[in-house]
């Protein structure tokens, strides 16, 4: 345990003293899940790169790796160069296509090593692009990934959203890349919540009116669609989609909010998960979803549940900003030796967030070792005048 002076919403400083460590699951003993589970991952930059942190992106590609090696150990997948790699906040396209060939080339040498690959069209300048333009940008990165033999996680497009006129024009764009696509693909649906440019995505601002169109695209094309995540944080509108998918077609939770309760399910199903919530929590999300496979419903809520309060804070509004406090949290935990972002990024939420957060983290058990935790904190607090 370790006491540290952490400030309060009322700007004063009080001493909070932390609790038990979690107790990490033993390497090389990979629990086998009932479900799917994928952690869309962070990116560690490179702090030491003589680089314009607000315009270059600058990557540590040694301990990006091994992080990834962290969540296969932990029997976890890797969802690479998604948004909570920051992808289109930090990391263009030419980085994410060489993370992808980094990861791919590392998940070679584990055997049975699940990952997908985020694909986009994050290299066309998305205020004046055409329809056409946007296929041929996703199979530009579809070619590339494919050529890499990976798996396919078809990301919106902020270019698509700003190019279509309606609904067709989605199906078309979906239509044109599915049936060109080797393997079933994970579709992504992401919403305006973490990405204000993807707001009216399939053609529609009402999400009941744009599920009516995803759906029809899904149920047209079920044959090259794994399944679709959806992240509308909103369990209702989710748990409403999965069971109109089709058979065969998996549900992936993208809800941050309310991912235990989805997983665990219904008398009609469960989504599977794909979550970047599970970047930061994943030796939990680990021993929860062993738990849940064992049959033991009890002892996955009570590893999971008091997870979800720390995945609310960090998800709060805005919610691009996760990602400050996802890396916030590696660091704690001594998975990187900084507290530094690719596009500065380290910058965007305030202390006392992040104070926050160390309180949630402590009180889910997330913190590895509460010592290294609250020094790195105390660190932190030093650079804000608050030794």
């Amino acid at each position: 345990m370790a006491t540290i002076s952490l400030p309060t919403a009322d700007r004063k400083l009080e001493p909070y003293t932390t609790g038990e460590p979690i107790v990490l699951p033993k390497k090389g003993s990979v629990p086998a899940f009932n479900r799917i589970a994928y952690a869309a991952t962070h990116v560690v930059a490179d702090p030491l790169a003589d680089v314009d942190p607000w315009l270059d992106a600058a990557v540590d590609w040694d301990c990006t790796i091994a992080f990834r090696h962290y969540l296969w150990d932990l029997g976890l997948g890797v969802a690479e160069a998604m948004d909570t790699a920051q992808r289109g906040m930090g990391l263009d396209w030419a980085g994410a296509r060489e993370l992808i060939r980094r990861a791919l080339e590392a998940a070679k040498s584990r055997p049975g090593a699940l990952i997908g690959c985020g694909v986009g069209t994050d290299h066309l300048p998305p205020d004046n692009a055409t329809i056409d333009e946007v296929i041929r940008a996703y199979e530009e990165q579809i070619d590339a990934i494919e050529a890499m033999d990976g798996r396919l996680i078809v990301m919106a497009s902020r270019a698509l959203a700003r190019a279509a006129k309606g609904p067709d024009d989605y199906a078309k764009v979906y239509g044109r890349i599915l049936s060109q696509a080797k393997e079933p693909v994970i579709l992504h649906w992401l919403g305006e919540m973490f990405d204000p440019a993807l707001a009216g995505y399939w053609g529609a601002t009402d999400h009941a009116a744009a599920m009516e169109s995803c759906l029809g695209i899904i149920r047209e094309h079920a044959a090259k669609i794994d399944g679709v995540k959806i992240s509308l944080l909103s369990k209702d509108k989710e748990i409403a989609m999965r069971r109109r998918l089709p058979a065969g077609v998996r549900m992936y939770t993208g809800d941050d909010f309310n991912y235990a309760e989805l997983i665990a399910g219904d008398e009609d199903g469960y989504s599977d998960a794909l979550l970047g919530i599970f970047d930061a929590i994943a030796p939990a999300a680990s021993a929860g979803l062993a738990r849940l496979a064992a049959g033991d419903i009890q002892g996955f809520h009570g590893v999971l549940e008091p997870t979800v309060p720390l995945s609310r804070h960090i998800f709060k509004h805005p919610t691009r900003f996760y990602k400050t406090g996802v890396v916030f949290l590696a660091w704690l935990n001594g998975l990187q030796d900084h507290f530094i972002m690719i596009g500065g990024q380290e910058s965007a939420r305030a202390l006392s967030h992040l104070a926050e957060l160390f309180r949630l983290a402590d009180k889910a058990r997330v913190l590895h070792d509460p010592e290294l935790a609250a020094s790195r904190m105390r660190k932190l607090l030093a650079t804000h005048g608050l030794a």
